[in-house]
């Protein structure tokens, strides 16, 4: 791919269940991708344990791949993005066991664990103004509840033998850099450090002494880290000779400061272009579907938004402040939808590997939607209803006890009810979007224009379409696909200096967009299920009242 004098960036995005590598060019194409499993633990239900070890080695592998056939002088600059997990290591830098079973390799809380609910319950009693910035209420998925669990039950086994406490992406720079320094994505959005445009940033000594974890202040902070840098800033002195040399790469070689995965996103499609729709950041809704869903909204001024985290300042974009909604279960929902009708097993030995299942349960729909003379495959699901919280509300309800609720079952057990179930499913989730989108107008912002979709679900058309129907606007969909991997490289870029901020990274390499229009007919439908959305979560708690 040409000598050293080209420019060429690293991305590297950990995932829920893979690493992934993408080499990227400066105009933002996606050259080579590479991916590798990693491994997760269930020791216990709602346990999810994972390996630092484990993903280190993939991140090595899968940037080698990508980089086998340039000079690693064509390398200009790595960026990192990973889920929002805690990392816990030793005094010496070695992994340290969270898991009730003590293996030292378990030494990662994955961020959809939910062994924190009583703590994030006492911390939410006590009510710190801290909590403001996350919608009111902390979520059990975000990091001071799993630290406050793990001195609670593994005082002696890990909180006393901790060295340092890292969200993921800021691990994955440390080993990297040797740098501990932190990103403020990381921490103003899962750590409750506290980011303000005209205010000095910093923790809040009151909250941590409040919910037991003081401790922490000790040597300014030195275990969950007092240097805090934005998004795509220069790590340390790039790469060190060690990490260069597992990752084949040179020593030196410049290091973005880190971002979560869904906000690396948020970053890589924000400046995508299409005709006719507006390319002014706040206009844009960002959908990052994979396992779960997070919406990302940005504007110039803060919102508070009950149930809706936020609003971090600078958390994405330098100078605006974010605030991101969320589904706790998207992709993971419609799989298991899916997987678990006795249907399912049939359609897979049926189409082999010639078309992926939701592909083949699609076509059902409209040959369906045929048959009975109806306009829409839509109209399918007017007796079949789904509340779709199977793993809690993360937005704007922010109710991890909430359950998934599904409405007009029958004895059926085909393919066509499979079809059915599934396309109900998708609309849930989608209403669940307009629901997110309500409460944010409420709140302020009132100039969504358009949907920005990007993740697994961004490639099912019955997805994208439904999205665009229920809001009733247009949906974007990079032609770069991967924004995720993207964003990842955009960080690269910015710390290798070849663009002046992080906004000209994401516009100059943005590239463009296809866009899908909603159907006026099928929003009108979509109106009146959402409606019956709308009552089904207050019928659960209802009934929660009722057998109280």
């Amino acid at each position: 791919m040409g000598d050293s004098t080209q420019s060429y960036f690293v991305g590297i995005d950990v995932g829920t269940g893979s690493v992934r590598a993408a080499l990227v060019d400066k105009q933002g194409k996606i050259l080579k991708t590479d991916t590798e499993p990693i491994n997760t633990w269930t020791p216990k239900p709602n346990f999810f344990e994972q390996s630092s070890d484990d993903i280190w080695r993939a991140c090595c592998k899968t940037v080698k791949a990508v980089t086998e056939n340039i000079s690693p002088a064509c390398v200009k600059g790595v960026g990192v993005d990973a889920t929002c997990s805690l990392v816990v290591v030793d005094k010496e830098g070695k992994p340290l066991s969270v898991s009730p079973t003590g293996n030292n390799e378990q030494n990662i809380i994955l961020w959809m664990d939910h062994r924190a609910n009583d703590e994030a319950a006492f911390i939410n009693y006590l009510n710190n103004p801290v909590l403001k910035y996350v919608g009111g209420k902390i979520s059990l998925e975000m990091e001071t509840p799993k630290l406050l669990w793990l001195k609670r039950n593994l005082k002696e086994q890990c909180w006393d033998k901790a060295g340092y406490f890292f969200d993921l992406p800021d691990f994955l720079t440390w080993k990297a850099t040797g740098s501990q320094s932190r990103s403020l994505c990381s921490l103003v959005c899962k750590w409750t450090y506290e980011a303000e445009e005209k205010k000095q940033n910093g923790w809040s000594s009151k909250y941590f002494d409040d919910i037991s974890l003081g401790d922490l202040k000790h040597n300014n902070w030195e275990k969950i880290g007092s240097k805090v840098l934005a998004p795509g800033d220069p790590c340390g002195d790039g790469l060190t000779a060690t990490a260069a040399n597992e990752l084949g790469l040179l020593p030196g070689t410049p290091v973005g400061t880190s971002i979560i995965d869904a906000h690396a996103g948020g970053v890589g499609m924000l400046g995508c272009s299409a005709a006719g729709v507006s390319a002014e950041f706040h206009t844009r809704l960002g959908l990052i579907c994979g396992t779960s869903t997070c919406h990302m909204a940005i504007s110039k001024n803060p919102h508070f938004v009950q149930g809706v985290w936020g609003p971090y300042y600078s958390a994405m974009v330098p100078g605006y402040w974010l605030n991101e909604g969320g589904q706790s279960a998207t992709g993971k929902l419609i799989d298991h939808v899916i997987d678990s009708h006795p249907a399912s097993a049939k359609i897979m030995q049926k189409i082999g590997n010639e078309m992926h299942i939701q592909t083949y349960l699609s076509n059902l729909l409209k040959d369906l939607a045929k048959k009975k003379g109806l306009e829409s495959p839509a109209y399918l699901t007017s007796d079949i209803h789904v509340w779709p919280d199977f793993h809690g509300n993360r937005s704007p309800l922010a109710d991890p006890s909430l359950l998934g609720m599904v409405s007009g079952l029958s004895l059926s057990s085909d393919e066509e009810s499979l079809a059915i179930l599934y396309l109900a499913t998708v609309q849930a989730l989608a209403y669940g979007t307009q629901h997110i989108i309500e409460v944010l107008r409420a709140s302020g912002y009132a100039d969504f224009q358009s949907i920005l979709i990007c993740g697994g679900l961004s490639s099912n058309p019955l997805f994208v379409q439904t999205q665009a129907d229920v809001v009733g606007m247009p949906v974007l969909c990079p032609h770069e696909a991967e924004s995720v991997l993207l964003g990842a490289a955009i960080l690269g870029a910015c710390a290798a200096g070849e663009f002046s901020n992080i906004q000209a990274a994401i516009v100059g390499m943005g590239g463009k967009a296809n866009v899908v229009q909603p159907n006026p007919e099928d929003h009108r439908y979509h109106k009146k299920k959402y409606k019956v959305f709308l009552k089904m979560v207050e019928d659960q708690k209802t009934y929660k009242e009722i057998m109280a």
